[in-house]
């Protein structure tokens, strides 16, 4: 992945306060060319800088109050199946390999607590997998963000 330069830093600061703005608007913002603005967009986006849109959903909006994050222990010739066997259950969001005991960290949405039992009961039925540890997420103090890193890489902070 490639690094963001400052510029670019400006541009998704720009675009993380107003989403919406046109690319004739964020030009204007920033100073830049219309088409200086729209190939730095294509270009992010292209290489993956740009996170899917869906990231922005929140579960709770579909009916999925509780979220958890499960440890998963993987025989180690697994990890790639058991990865895989992840992905296909709807309700896992993110999964993560960790170093340390546990090698993958998964993050479950669920409607209730009956809910998140079957979840688990699912992750636990995946050949390869050892043990599980899950643990429900309260409250979260402070919601995914980049804008304070953007601020340093623009030169603001």
């Amino acid at each position: 992945m490639p690094e963001v330069d400052a510029t670019d830093a400006r541009l998704l600061l720009a675009l993380g306060e107003d989403p919406r703005a046109s690319v004739m608007a964020l030009s204007q913002r920033l100073g830049l060319a219309r088409n200086t603005v729209q190939a730095r967009l294509t270009r992010l986006e292209t290489n993956g800088v740009l996170a899917p849109l869906d990231r922005r959903v929140r579960p709770e909006a579909l009916g999925y109050r509780l979220s958890a994050y499960v440890t998963v222990q993987v025989v180690q010739r697994s990890l790639a199946d058991v990865s895989g066997a992840l992905a296909e259950i709807p309700e896992v969001v993110e999964v993560t390999g960790l170093s340390g005991v546990a090698d993958l960290l998964v993050e479950v949405v669920a409607k209730d607590a009956d809910d998140l039992w079957r979840i688990t009961e699912q992750v636990l039925a995946i050949p390869g997998v050892q043990r599980t540890d899950t643990a429900l997420a309260l409250r979260r103090f402070v919601d995914h963000r980049l804008g304070p890193l953007l601020q340093r890489a623009a030169g603001e902070g």
